[in-house]
């Protein structure tokens, strides 16, 4: 390449260059009247890995408020954590009383 071939980069080139950031996406768990507390506080710990009392927090938060953000990442791990969650199912004990899994669905955040 002969000097009178150099490319010179410009602030304005390398901004267009640069790769847009997913934004996060949140995993958000609704309310729901029919399973237990402790299948919903279980269901959050075996799939976050979350203490005690983080996921009774989270549930309480649900219960009170009709939704609890449980979880904020990158689209696909969001994606993945609802399946786990769903693939619990419903409360073996409430199938009785028509639960269904618990509704979670995701949310873009703002970033």
């Amino acid at each position: 390449m002969s000097s009178e071939d150099t490319v010179v980069a410009t602030p304005e080139s390398i901004v267009e260059n640069k790769p847009r950031r997913q934004p996060p996406y949140g995993v958000i768990l609704h309310n729901d009247h029919i399973n237990t507390i402790e299948f919903v506080v279980e269901t959050l710990r075996k799939v976050f890995g979350y203490d005690l009392e983080k996921c009774f927090l989270l549930t309480l938060e649900a219960h009170d408020h009709g939704r609890s953000l449980v979880w904020c990442g990158t689209l696909e791990g969001a994606e993945l954590k609802r399946e786990l969650i769903l693939s619990r199912g419903a409360d073996p004990e409430m199938k009785g009383r028509g639960a269904l899994p618990l509704k979670v669905t995701l949310e873009e955040m703002p970033q």
